[in-house]
């Protein structure tokens, strides 16, 4: 798969030739007394968090301009120009706003999260009994199966919360193990365990398009499915269409939803932080010679962190229901 070949004279030739001067002004700055003046922006997150946004961002309101949800970089310029830096001080009628960031701006104004009018409805569409379930996958740059090709994603585990008409949960999960391809044992055990009726509540359209390319993939599981994709309510989808709190800070990632609805939710006590930690403890499960203490607790950690992910969910979940019941009532 893979040849060597010697390139040490080369890159030479090429560092003699184009004098590297990014990374001279990197150790200039690096070097120097004080912080270089550049503007924040972008490049503070990308492609990486720089190590002093926190330091740089140090002045910005607690709501900043940034923090308008799917904010352009042609609106972002225009507010700069007026001299606005807080969501609060953004003129109601300023050109180019959405009304996704009007929602977010008025409900920074006012400290109250905004609650849609079509929140109620949209959760009746969900029926019993919810099934809330979330996917782990990994995407190995070297297939590590027969007919897979790079960067392909592989499904290897999944969790789910099964609340039946009565209100009560169970939890159910699955962790491939061993080192061959783990997705017919996934799906097999998948559609063993799911109902065959109620809504499959997921946040984001993630776990529907690996569904829809396993159904692709093994066509004789197709049907099942497919008929699983069409029971599927995006929980996100709702958030962002019905729902705002000053405490998303421009964000619809679960983890930022998760402290303005359920305060007490965290995930500062898990192992694992987020799906490329899962990603990564799974890869070594399969590539390193681990001692059985240590693949035991790689296993926990895995199972503890897509369990959270589902209680996650079902917290917002209810949390939205408790909201759009006070709505009501008003």
């Amino acid at each position: 798969m893979f040849s060597l070949a010697d390139v040490t004279e080369e890159s030479r030739s090429y560092a003699t030739e184009h004098p590297l001067e990014a990374m001279a002004r990197m150790w200039e700055a690096l070097e120097a007394k004080d912080a270089p003046d550049i503007e924040a922006g972008r490049h503070c997150t990308t492609p990486y968090r720089c190590p002093f946004f926190g330091y740089c961002h140090r002045d910005e309101p607690e709501h900043s301009i940034r923090e308008l949800p799917r904010l352009r970089k042609q609106t972002l310029e225009r507010l700069k120009a007026a001299g606005i830096a807080d969501v609060a001080d953004v003129p109601a009628e300023f050109p180019g706003l959405t009304e996704l960031q009007r929602r977010a701006r008025v409900s920074v104004i006012t400290g109250e999260p905004f609650v849609g009018p079509n929140l109620s409805s949209r959760l009746a569409e969900i029926e019993p009994p919810v099934s809330f379930l979330d996917f782990e996958t990994v995407s190995p740059t070297v297939p590590l199966y027969a007919l897979i090709r790079p960067y392909q994603t592989i499904p290897f585990q999944w969790s789910l919360h099964l609340r039946d008409s009565d209100g009560i949960l169970s939890h159910s999960s699955f962790l491939h193990d061993g080192s061959g391809d783990p997705r017919q044992e996934f799906i097999a055990s998948l559609l063993k365990s799911l109902p065959a009726s109620g809504s499959i509540v997921t946040y984001s359209s993630y776990e529907r398009t690996q569904l829809k390319s396993l159904a692709k993939t093994f066509p004789e599981f197709a049907d099942e499915l497919l008929a699983l994709c069409d029971r599927i309510v995006d929980l996100l989808k709702i958030v962002r269409s019905e729902y705002y709190h000053p405490e998303f800070h421009g964000s619809f990632s679960i983890k930022s939803v998760l402290p303005a609805l359920v305060p007490a939710g965290t995930y500062g006590d898990l192992d694992l932080a987020d799906g490329g930690a899962t990603a990564a403890t799974y890869a070594r499960l399969l590539t390193d010679e681990l001692p059985d203490s240590e693949r035991g607790r790689l296993r926990g950690g895995l199972l503890a962190y897509c369990a959270r992910d589902i209680e996650t969910m079902v917290g917002i979940y209810d949390a939205l229901v408790k909201e759009s019941n006070l709505l009501a009532r008003d």
